[in-house]
């Protein structure tokens, strides 16, 4: 479903204020594309190894074996999730620069209203 030319309207000003008022949360949500996919993939493969694993501990009842399954499979949780991380403070390495002194475009809509 498209949006209306006014939703669209006030999207754009959401957006502009947003890039006004932090630039450095705009350009975290923006730069999204830089995840790799392959380290969100390898962590999950990881992660289903060591769900089989427990699967199998379960079947043998060795529990020594069932936690090393469990840290295989925590490994690959973490390694896909660090994915998401790296990528967000590599964004915020890169985007150091002096904020915008420019007001709020929400601000000014209430101060508009106000009368102010």
């Amino acid at each position: 479903m498209a949006l209306s030319d006014r939703e669209q309207r006030l999207l754009d000003e959401l957006e502009r204020g947003l890039y006004a008022s932090d630039p450095n949360l705009a350009h975290k949500i923006s730069s999204s594309g830089a995840r790799t996919p392959a380290r969100l993939i390898a962590g999950l493969v990881i992660s289903l190894i060591g769900v089989s694993l427990i699967v199998f501990a379960v079947m043998i009842q060795v529990a020594f074996f069932g936690v090393f399954a469990f840290l295989v499979m925590l490994t690959g949780l973490i390694v896909a999730s660090s994915n998401l991380t790296a990528s967000a403070e590599r964004g915020a390495k890169s985007s150091a620069g002096p904020k915008s002194q420019s007001r709020n475009v929400f601000e000014e809509r209430w101060n508009r209203r106000q009368g102010e």
